[in-house]
């Protein structure tokens, strides 16, 4: 890929960040991530997987004022449409098509390709460790969503079971849980090194909470009897 190409790719992503969550370093991020992983491997199309990457969240506008549209399918449709514009082949703009609609992870839409396998493992490196964290963070406030919920008995819940949104919540559905779905043997020893630093975050933010909670609440009801008769 020539510097004129990644420009032309790169302005039509920048046109399309909007996500403080999904932004252009995001973007980037994931690039460089891609680039990572793939230079353990000597059969990678170039050209496929930096124009996947700099366009697999360009549907990100798309879901978020519609969350019934899937921003993976909307972008590698935009993608596709985009690529035969400027002039490109049919069959590279379809192959980076297929990647930027499996870089989503579902069980039946699942990337085939080297590239779509990189680069929905590049994207998943992104939501792991402490950018994860971050990321996450940054997105439940942008959507006025609280880090947790609190359970009847009062004290915080972990988030296991919750069905109210919130940071433990989504710690728990989605976070969690990214670390055995990776397609390559880098990704997985990167994923790994990061997975540390999330599970520390996330145990001694919820026992810097809930202990706040137990201690806090025990001293109240020393000052203050809630069973008293008003």
């Amino acid at each position: 890929m020539n510097k004129e190409t990644y420009c032309l790719l790169e302005d039509f992503m920048l046109s399309c960040m909007e996500d403080a969550a999904h932004d252009k370093e995001h973007i980037y991020r994931v690039l460089y991530n891609a680039l990572e992983i793939a230079k353990t491997r000597n059969d990678v199309d170039y050209d496929v997987l930096i124009a996947a990457c700099l366009l697999h969240d360009i549907g990100r506008k798309e879901q978020f004022d519609n969350p019934a549209l899937c921003h993976a399918m909307v972008g590698g449709e935009r993608a596709y449409q985009f690529l035969l514009l400027q002039g490109f082949e049919m069959c590279y703009a379809e192959h980076v098509k297929q990647c930027i609609q499996t870089h989503r992870y579902r069980k039946n839409n699942l990337p085939q390709s080297l590239e779509a396998k990189i680069l929905f493992d590049a994207d998943k490196l992104d939501a792991a460790g402490a950018i994860g964290i971050a990321r996450t963070l940054l997105y439940k406030g942008m959507v006025s969503e609280p880090l947790y919920s609190v359970l009847p008995s009062g004290l915080v819940s972990t988030g296991e079971n919750d069905t109210i949104p919130s940071f433990f919540q989504e710690y728990k559905f989605k976070l969690e849980k990214i670390y055995s779905n990776f397609y390559t043997e880098e990704a997985t020893k990167i994923a790994e090194e990061r997975q540390r630093i999330a599970i520390d975050f996330y145990n001694c933010l919820y026992q810097e909470v809930n202990s706040s909670y137990e201690n806090g609440r025990s001293e109240l009801n020393k000052i203050i009897d809630f069973n008293e008769n008003p």
